[in-house]
């Protein structure tokens, strides 16, 4: 990181048409990024957003390829073996939550006001399942967001970066997960959408639910 650090000091302003690779693995396109000290604004049309260095792990070209993955041993002939009883949708939504040290109840609540726990859910924008991906989030995140278990982890890990980006700003990171961070950079905080405030209302009962409990 010392040398990232450096690296990008000597280069704060990078070529337009690049990606940021975040300390948790995902990728986020941007058009350039700046650093200033120990902090680093990411670029994305007339938009930005201001993170920590330390939650940058790279920056990639745009036309980067990733070297090709060493060849895999082909396994021996697995057993056959009991088929797994598929988990719930709150299953899913509790087991992404451990994984990603999220508090249960807000991925069950996010999953709900998503998609209403219906993994075939399909919105008219396109986003797709139970957590709501749009194809190209899926994509980016390296998740089938029509697998379930694939949707509501990949859900979840973006829920998570995204409180990341927003320093545990839970208003912020929902209104990002529901209108995009473009829009929150763009209004500089909760943007006015009647759609985006309902929803962040509607997962705020079930903090306070929670919290009574």
């Amino acid at each position: 990181m010392r040398f990232l650090a450096l690296l990008l000091s000597l280069a704060p302003l990078a070529l337009a048409g690049e990606y940021a690779v975040l300390a948790s693995g995902a990728r986020m396109h941007i058009d350039r990024h700046e650093v200033t000290g120990d902090k680093v604004r990411l670029y994305m049309g007339e938009s930005s957003a201001e993170m920590g260095l330390s939650q940058v792990r790279c920056f990639e070209a745009d036309d980067y390829a990733p070297p090709p993955p060493p060849p895999v041993p082909q396994p021996a002939p697995p057993v056959a073996a009991e088929p797994k009883p598929s988990l719930t949708p709150a299953e899913l939504a509790d087991r992404a939550a451990d994984k990603y040290g999220l508090p249960r109840w807000l991925v069950r609540s996010v999953m709900r006001a998503e998609s209403g726990f219906q993994p075939q859910a399909v919105s008219p924008k396109g986003a797709i399942g139970l957590m709501q991906l749009m194809p190209g989030t899926a994509q980016t995140l390296g998740a089938d967001p029509k697998d379930p278990a694939q949707n509501a982890d990949a859900g979840a890990r973006y829920l998570r970066d995204l409180l990341q980006m927003y320093n545990g700003a839970l208003w912020h990171a929902l209104a990002a997960y529901n209108a995009g961070p473009g829009a929150v950079a763009k209004y500089k905080g909760l943007p006015p959408f009647a759609e985006t405030l309902r929803y962040i209302s509607r997962i705020d009962q079930d903090r306070k639910k929670a919290d009574r409990q």
